[in-house]
């Protein structure tokens, strides 16, 4: 425990902001347009630092490392804190519910099912007549991401069967699906958006419950008839190790919320695909309760496992 005027003085010298993948990603982004306000309002600078690999483990597992002061704040999403556990049990030393402390949510974002140009299906309802009918592929960007376990559900929920063809990120599997080489893809809607407005890929449905904002064109998979409740989306969240004061996280989270309230922060996340939060770290933590438990039935009817 730090001592009062220790806390009572947070932050004294400048924080790391630990983002688990590389530069240029939307984790990345996302960090980067967060750190500089977040410097302006806690009066230090807020240093990102990328520390890739796993999948995200590799960042995250020096986040539950670090010492538990508040000077290393994790930029943590569903991938890594949740869904590595769950298909890589052994393999994952760290526990995401019991080994970070939420600070504040900073939004979700819709996923959204991708065709290639040539499918010879107009609407999701064609999809899924088509899947019934014949195997498809569909790609995400990688093994046991957010965009694998909705593609998984999909199957599960509409009682289909797909070929997963796991790609490293979004990017190279859109490219693929540009190309008529696979079916199907499971992407955010972030990545997706040129090439949807450009024609090179067909929309057909966002993950979420209802119909997006940020896509309001797009019907939503949790209002297709049998598909009632499907509700997957990318989050983030900014996390502290374990162990972090009281009065540390109280002000991390005060701080964090005036900055996702801003219009600015708000207009900036939405152009990667992220429709602000701003909820409490008691919030998010609820929030993560019950999607854990959603990936837990996928990963466990769909017998997900590490590659």
């Amino acid at each position: 425990m730090l001592p009062a005027t220790a806390q009572t003085n947070y932050p004294e010298r400048p924080v790391t902001l630990i983002v688990p993948f590389a530069p240029g990603g939307s984790s990345d982004i996302i960090g980067r347009v967060l750190a500089n306000p977040l410097a302006e309002k806690l009066g230090q600078s807020v240093i990102v630092e990328n520390v890739s690999g796993v999948g995200g483990v590799l960042g995250t597992q020096k986040a539950v490392r670090s010492t538990a002061d508040g000077y290393t704040v994790l930029l943590g999403s569903g991938s890594e804190i949740l869904i590595n556990k769950l298909i890589n049990p052994s393999g994952v030393s760290y526990d995401g519910l019991q080994d970070l402390v939420p600070v504040a949510f900073v939004g979700t974002g819709p996923m959204v099912l991708v065709g290639r140009p040539g499918l010879p299906a107009k609407t999701i309802s064609d999809v899924l007549e088509l899947a019934r009918k014949d195997v498809l592929s569909y790609a995400s960007a990688g093994n046991g991401t957010p965009m694998h376990v909705a593609g998984e559900l999909l199957q599960i929920r509409s009682k289909t069967q797909m070929t997963h063809v796991p790609y490293r990120g979004a990017s190279p599997a859109l490219v693929d699906i540009m190309g008529d080489q696979v079916d199907l893809g499971v992407s955010t809607l972030a990545a997706a958006q040129s090439h949807i407005q450009a024609g090179r890929v067909q929309a057909y449905a966002v993950t979420s419950a209802e119909k997006s904002e940020l896509a309001p064109s797009l019907p939503a998979l949790g209002q297709v008839p049998g598909l009632e409740g499907f509700d997957l989306n990318v989050w983030f969240g900014l996390f502290v190790p374990r162990d972090t004061p009281a009065a540390v996280v109280e002000r991390l989270q005060a701080v964090a919320q005036e900055v996702l309230a801003s219009e600015k922060i708000k207009a900036d996340l939405a152009a990667q695909g992220i429709s602000v939060s701003g909820a409490s770290g008691q919030e998010l933590r609820k929030y993560m309760e019950e999607q854990v438990e959603i990936y837990r039935e996928v990963v466990k009817t769909a017998n997900m496992r590490a590659e």
